[in-house]
């Protein structure tokens, strides 16, 4: 098995309802545009001097690494939401981190508790950061729903 190094990223998110829970998660996908792939969850960290890029089509069936957040819910009324965030580090020689959160909850509660996740990692790690990239998704569940956010690694 060869194993590389990403060299690009970039940020999805979405929310979608299904006939169930499995279904809800995969329209979520299919919204975020990581749909018709092979989700590879993986642990949290960036590799130095990565670049991020815009959405790509990505290959019918590829591997895709990814740091992902889903809340799935199934009550009416019930808001779930999904954020991811990036921290940079001001040195680019060093690895970003990926941070996820998912609730029942506001979305703006979600994003908070995301970048905190980022600020307190940057922190133990004595990086300086340079700047933090966010994305989320919410939804008010009327049947069965899912909020999704990923940041996926390419080459």
């Amino acid at each position: 098995m060869i194993i590389t190094l990403p060299t690009s990223y970039f940020l999805v998110a979405g929310y979608a309802e299904g006939p169930t829970a499995l279904n809800a998660f995969d329209n979520a996908l299919m919204k975020a545009g990581v749909g018709n792939t092979n989700l590879v969850r993986m642990s949290s960290i960036l590799p130095p001097a990565a670049k991020e890029i815009p959405l790509i089509q990505l290959p019918f069936g590829a591997l895709v690494p990814i740091a992902y957040a889903e809340e799935t819910g199934e009550e009416h009324g019930t808001m779930v939401s999904a954020a991811v965030a990036l921290g940079i580090p001001d040195d680019g020689t060093l690895p970003g981190v990926i941070m996820e959160h998912h609730m029942r909850g506001e979305e703006s509660a979600c994003r908070e508790i995301v970048i905190e996740k980022v600020n307190a990692a940057f922190a133990s790690r004595g990086y300086r950061m340079a700047e933090v990239k966010l994305k989320s998704a919410a939804g008010i569940v009327k049947g069965i729903g899912t909020a999704f956010a990923g940041v996926v690694l390419w080459t």
